[in-house]
């Protein structure tokens, strides 16, 4: 399953009781009372623990948390900085 396909599961297990209809890429979440401030935290916690990622603070804002296509690329920007200093760890 592809992080997107994850992060519609969950948003719509978590917040719309299992129906994801009308959950689209660029639905706004936040705007639409899907997922308020509090739940954006408990997405966080859920993210960290799937991908294995650190959601740094100063990414944890609704502008990363807009809709389901800018947290897939909030996941992958994050996924890709880790790798990266995997192997400049490794190189070292």
């Amino acid at each position: 399953m592809t992080p997107q396909n994850l992060i519609f599961d969950y948003i719509a297990d978590v917040w719309m009781d299992g129906d994801a209809e009308g959950l689209e890429d660029e639905t706004p979440i936040a705007e639409l009372n899907i997922i308020d401030s509090a739940g954006i935290y408990d997405l966080v916690h859920y993210l960290q623990g799937e991908f294995r990622i650190t959601v740094p603070l100063q990414d944890i804002s609704l502008k990363n948390f807009r809709s389901v296509s800018t947290i897939t690329a909030l996941v992958d920007r994050l996924q890709k900085a880790d790798r990266a200093a995997e192997e400049v760890g490794g190189a070292a």
